[in-house]
């Protein structure tokens, strides 16, 4: 339940950022007995991963631009050491289970973290790693198909395995 709230607020935050929101289309009717519908807005974080807008992609992908890059910078750093520390403790024993579900569950922390930053290129990538690590962690798996809807339903690409990106820099507070 916490986490389908979580998905809620994440997909609200992510269609709802609106300072660089653009109207888009004409021709917004309804039927008569029905009310006019709310003109619709593209939302941009940032550019496409491949530096172009994605309208010169081409069709063979279903239409779908490509993915893009964006969210808001957080800080990871506590993250970060805590992935650092269960990757030595797994380093140390490669076959411990419980260093795997350790590293797994660090990785989920940090993936939780950058979704509710809608940094998602990111976190899918962080809740791949988990999976990989523990096949059982249902938090992780439960995430990666929540992304791929949130993609999905901006008719959008999402990053493939492996080209998901690192985190935003994070600059600090007030920068």
């Amino acid at each position: 339940m916490k986490y389908s709230l979580l998905f809620a607020i994440a997909l609200l935050a992510f269609t709802g950022c609106g300072d660089s929101a653009a109207p888009v289309g004409s021709g917004n009717t309804a039927p008569a007995n029905e009310r006019p519908l709310d003109r619709e807005t593209v939302i941009a974080h940032s550019t496409d991963r491949s530096g172009k807008n994605g309208a010169d992609k081409g069709q063979n992908d279903g239409g779908k631009t490509g993915w893009s890059r964006g969210g808001d910078p957080i800080d990871t750093s506590a993250f970060d050491s805590e992935i650092a520390s269960a990757k030595k403790a797994l380093d140390a024993a490669p076959n411990s289970d419980s260093a795997k579900k350790s590293l797994s569950e660090a990785y989920t922390k940090r993936g939780v973290a950058l979704t509710q930053a809608r940094q998602y290129a990111a976190a899918l990538g962080d809740y791949r790693k988990a999976v990989k690590l523990d096949p059982s962690n249902q938090t992780a798996k439960t995430w990666i198909d929540q992304i791929i809807v949130i993609y999905s339903g901006m008719n959008k690409e999402y990053p493939k395995e492996g080209e998901e990106p690192d985190p935003l820099p994070y600059e600090g507070e007030g920068v």
